[in-house]
């Protein structure tokens, strides 16, 4: 995987408000993780243990691409070893920041693949949290790795099209230039 364009997601342990709110995102706890090579359209499916060879795959990567990854992800994989140097941040490309930036505001990724793909997340992250404190650890890997799914083919898409859809709280249609 080394030199090779990574899509990333990751699932936690706990729930934000059980640590003591989003300031600490640190505290949440790896629960599953899952990279998508992009080149060869591999999975590679990873568990709390598996943390440093997540990390060290994530740092000898030539770019990385996920959703939130940089204040979330990346925040969450700190206590295990990740420092987030400027050289990681320069290859990563955080779809949500990069909307964050042109719109000024947060949307899902459930509102963007809707929107621009047609298609819906088959769940969200509390039920992932729930599905780990049930033993249900395949149930949460197979959540992660749609989500990693969509976001490639969302990156994709707008790399290809040089834009997304999204809908406002009135459910109105937009469209919104992106330059991946």
């Amino acid at each position: 995987m080394i030199g090779s364009t990574l899509v990333f997601d990751l699932e936690t342990k706990h729930l934000a408000h059980e640590v003591g709110g989003w300031s600490n995102i640190d505290k949440l706890g790896l629960a599953a993780a899952v990279l998508l090579v992009v080149e060869t359209d591999e999975t590679h499916r990873f568990v709390e243990q598996d943390a440093e060879e997540l990390i060290g795959q994530l740092l000898k990567a030539n770019q990385v691409v996920g959703f939130n990854i940089v204040r979330f992800d990346y925040q969450v994989l700190r206590p295990y070893g990740l420092t987030p140097v400027p050289d990681l941040i320069g290859r990563t490309v955080d779809l949500l920041d990069h909307i964050y930036q042109s719109l000024g505001y947060r949307i899902s990724l459930d509102n963007l693949a809707e929107a621009t793909l047609g298609e819906r997340k088959s769940a969200d992250g509390l039920a992932a949290v729930k599905w780990y404190r049930e033993g249900k650890l395949d149930q949460v890997l197979d959540y992660c790795e749609q989500d990693v799914r969509i976001t490639h083919r969302l990156w994709e898409y707008g790399r290809q099209n040089g834009q997304v859809k999204y809908r406002d709280r009135e459910f109105g249609l937009h469209t919104l230039p992106v330059s991946w």
